[in-house]
């Protein structure tokens, strides 16, 4: 009888080295898409500047890698379950690093936007690639935490992107930072290319399902359209995405773009300070996904922390839109919460997971994860057009920003209502349960 590979621990160590080894490539990757999407909040002033804009001219520049980021997410997942991470990630990080050194070198808002048309192309294939990876490098009980982490560990790019990115602005240019992000994509790409391996099979190693007694998931067989069509058709997929649509696209729209002059101009606040609040909530954000994605695979439930993190979230709204002037500690905790109650939405991508057949996780986390980037390319530039029309080119005040954001709190509500349909898998597959 041939060894039991579950106990040999020189296996077991190799499993964790290069398990670990893929997580960190996908995580740094990621970290730069999130820093990426959300710079322009702490640089606004610069671009508008730099490239003379108004404010929906502003807001489609930002918007310009959320367009094209939100158009990738179903071939990402494709590519991601039929050509594999490996290449994915690789040609990702070229594309990525050519956007960067480009914006930071552009000289008309054409180029710019090109740049960050590029950029979005290269990391919009990051997060699904990373959950393909969790899927074959973890366990399913473990899904849930390993992608907390990834969102603790990319938000600290949304982090940079805030008062680190206003710091360095001053000390050097948001060009040149822009410029160091590029040549960073590249060295990302060679240690990529070099390092990663999509699956434990590729390297002679036992799945991960192998290593616990149980037989491997199946593969799908068919062409990769019938793959997406069977994802699509599947009712259970959709109530994520407008959950994502809704609550995951206003936070990225308002803390990624809108959040710094909404404090400066309704508030009053110094661009440092308002950077402060949005660097609060990107932190909690990123403590509250780690903690969420762990707690739900201890308790072994999902829908109860969605639920009532998303109203919690919701409510939060509500002093933003009335223009509550709040002592500092009052306003950072209120930036706090709105970072850790938004966290209850990634959960949807482990409940995309575990409502598809296991060889489609790609495609079925990257089709709920759209609906979290198709809102920020849709609500940007019409945020900006509120505000240019409210305000009629005359300096902004609370009226003229309540209506942009009673616009956002719609998408909102309507996000917290779609998180009732999402359906409760018990963190275990429940596709695959269905059709045994």
């Amino acid at each position: 009888m041939p060894p039991d590979p579950s106990h040999d621990p020189l296996i077991l160590e190799r499993m964790r080295r290069l398990r670990w080894t893929a997580y960190a490539l996908g995580a740094t990757a990621y970290v730069l898409a999130f820093f990426h999407r959300l710079a322009p909040a702490a640089i606004a002033g610069e671009l508008q500047q730099s490239f003379a804009t108004s404010g929906a001219t502003l807001g489609v520049l930002a918007a310009a890698y959320f367009y094209v980021y939100f158009a990738m997410q179903v071939p990402s997942g494709v590519l991601a379950d039929f050509w594999g991470p490996r290449r994915l990630f690789t040609a990702g990080a070229l594309a990525a690093a050519a956007g960067s050194i480009l914006f930071g070198l552009a000289g008309t808002l054409g180029v710019a936007i090109v740049g960050r048309l590029l950029v979005g192309l290269g990391v919009s294939v990051a997060f699904i690639s990373v959950l393909k990876l969790n899927a074959a490098w973890f366990s399913e009980r473990q899904f849930a935490t390993v992608t907390g982490l990834l969102m603790f560990i990319g938000n600290m790019g949304g982090f940079l992107s805030a008062a680190p990115l206003a710091w360095l602005v001053e000390v050097t240019s948001w060009r040149n930072v822009f410029v160091g992000a590029g040549i960073l994509s590249l060295l990302l790409a060679v240690l990529t290319w070099g390092l990663l391996r999509d699956n434990p099979r590729e390297l002679g190693l036992p799945s991960v399902r192998e290593l616990e007694g149980k037989p491997d998931h199946a593969p799908h067989s068919g062409h990769w359209l019938a793959g997406l069509a069977l994802v699509v058709r599947n009712r259970m997929t959709w109530p994520g995405f407008f959950m994502n649509l809704g609550l995951l696209g206003a936070y990225l729209t308002f803390g990624g773009l809108w959040a710094v002059p909404y404090l400066r101009e309704v508030h009053g606040m110094e661009r440092a300070m308002a950077t402060y609040h949005t660097s609060v909530m990107f932190v909690c954000f990123a403590v509250g996904s780690l903690a969420v994605g762990a707690w739900s695979d201890r308790i072994g439930r999902r829908l109860p922390l969605m639920r009532l993190l998303g109203a919690v979230y919701g409510a939060c709204w509500l002093p933003l839109l009335g223009g509550w002037a709040m002592p500092l500690p009052a306003s950072f905790m209120l930036f706090a919460l709105m970072g850790l109650s938004i966290s209850g939405a990634t959960l949807s991508w482990s409940c995309a997971k575990e409502v598809n057949p296991p060889a489609l996780s790609g495609m079925a986390t990257s089709v709920v994860n759209t609906g979290a980037f198709l809102g920020p390319a849709i609500y940007q530039p019409l945020l900006g057009w509120v505000l240019d029309a409210s305000s009629g080119g005359s300096a902004r005040d609370l009226e003229d920003w309540r209506r942009a954001l009673g616009v956002l709190f719609v998408f909102v509500l309507a996000g917290c209502a779609s998180a009732f349909f999402v359906r409760e898998t018990h963190c275990r597959n429940i596709y695959v349960d269905r059709t045994v």
